[in-house]
């Protein structure tokens, strides 16, 4: 059993809690209960290393529903922040974020964009940031008087030009859109350096006055997004966020569009990894996730030859010898025992901030723990790799919650387990498709 250290503040204990309490997985803290992801450890941390040197990396996460995936990527994305790193997790969906359009998935990586002191949509104070920096660069040379407002303005335009001079050959909007923007804020123009930022982010219906005020024009592209994507790296890397771990979350979403849609997005998956290969996104590290049968079908990557061979891994050995190096990481899933563990490492991370943490643990003992997770279990056809979920909730929302306000309430007494559809996802609910009423197991 992991113990979460006596250091750990009541406010991220909290988070964890209430996250999986409403079924959800935590936006942070999950090296707090993680189980089985220490195998992975040293190897992700070698390519987050690399990163923050001016490397780049690439990761493939393969599992079935209910494995962890998003567990697994969030958990990374704290590592990597702690490292320095930004960090932002964009969902992949037909309507809403199609991959084939890289424009919408900048937009989504800029809107969930994240730092260690930024929880999200920190794009702004990323830029406010990177400016301040410039001028504290000039300024320590000495040859600019601190309140020579103009000469200062000029020099800092100068040394942002040169710090984008790669990107300004390809995508000349995103320097210009900053110098519009840094403008804007010298002349106290809060509406006009709002709309420059939202332009900057990938946001569409943005006030056409404030771009010709900034001398650019129309909106950002699926071409101009990977200008912008470098733009943004030159700017975290300056400011003091050597790389960027970007997420493309549920990727197998690209089975179910229309032939040519995926072909296309298959075909910028394969354009964004040739670009990563080539070094155009220094301090990049890109993860992806997906099923095995989005890997595997002639529905997902096999449907192109190029992107099949760069993610090509062998996975006809024991998962337990798995290389963490390797392009697709492969995540089993929860056994009983794993489960079991998961539920006591929760137990103890809630007893942080528990109003009666000794009956916690005397009424939900290691033996509770583990007959919960066999009864969620078995609730969901015996299915132990999609109950983690609900098995979390229902020990948090309907066991330890109640221990912990009612001083009579035994669980083995008076809690009979029921799992009713209306809280089950599609996953969950199918496999708990052969009860035909609400499972009701009693765990005296």
């Amino acid at each position: 059993m992991t113990t979460p250290p006596p250091e750990v503040s009541a406010a991220r204990r909290y988070d964890v809690v209430d996250a999986l309490r409403r079924g959800t997985v935590p936006q942070s803290g999950l090296d707090l209960f993680a189980v089985g992801l220490d195998r992975f450890s040293a190897a992700l941390d070698d390519d987050v290393a690399g990163v923050t040197r001016g490397g780049s990396a690439f990761h493939a996460v393969r599992g079935e529903y209910g494995s962890g995936k998003t567990f697994f990527v969030r958990w990374l994305a704290e590592r990597a922040k702690r490292a320095g790193l930004a960090a932002s997790e964009v969902q992949i969906s037909e309507t809403e974020t199609p991959l084939h359009r890289l424009e919408t998935v900048y937009r989504r990586l800029t809107e969930r964009l994240s730092t260690a002191t930024h929880r999200s949509s920190a794009l702004r104070a990323v830029i406010d940031s990177w400016f301040y920096t410039l001028e504290e660069e000039i300024l320590d040379k000495g040859e600019i008087a601190e309140d020579d407002d103009e000469g200062l303005a000029n020099a800092v335009d100068e040394l942002m030009e040169l710090r984008l001079a790669d990107v300004a050959r390809t995508t000349p909007a995103f320097s210009a859109a900053l110098r519009g923007y840094r403008q804007a804020v010298a002349a106290g123009d809060g509406a006009a350096a709002e709309a420059l930022i939202a332009w900057l982010g990938g946001q569409k219906s943005v006030a056409a006055s404030a771009k010709r005020a900034a001398g650019i024009r129309g909106d950002l592209d699926h071409f101009g997004a990977l200008g912008f994507l470098q733009g943004l790296l030159t700017v975290l890397r300056d400011c003091g966020h050597p790389g960027l771990l970007l997420v493309l979350d549920e990727v197998e979403t690209l089975q179910r569009v229309r032939g040519d849609v995926r072909e296309k997005s298959l075909n910028a998956l394969r354009q964004l990894l040739d670009e990563i290969d080539a070094g155009r996104f220094p301090g990049l590290f890109l993860v992806i996730t997906g099923t095995p049968a989005f890997y595997d079908g002639q529905q997902g990557v096999q449907r192109l030859a190029p992107l099949a061979q760069r993610l090509a891994t062998d996975f006809t050995t024991d998962p337990r010898f798995d290389s963490p190096r390797a392009v697709q990481l492969r995540l089993p899933g929860f056994d009983l025992t794993g489960l079991g563990e998961l539920g006591r490492n929760v137990r103890e991370v809630y007893t942080g901030v528990a109003r009666n943490p000794e009956r916690i643990a005397a009424r939900v003992d290691d033996a509770y723990v583990d007959d919960l997770a066999a009864a969620v279990t078995g609730g969901l056809g015996g299915k132990v790799g999609i109950a983690p979920r609900l098995y979390l909730r229902k020990l948090v929302a309907d066991v330890m919650d109640r221990v912990d306000e009612f001083e009579d309430f035994d669980p083995r007494l008076h809690y009979a387990l029921t799992v009713g559809s209306g809280e089950l996802n599609d996953v969950e609910r199918n496999a708990a498709a052969g009860n035909a009423d609400d499972i009701e197991l009693d765990l005296e």
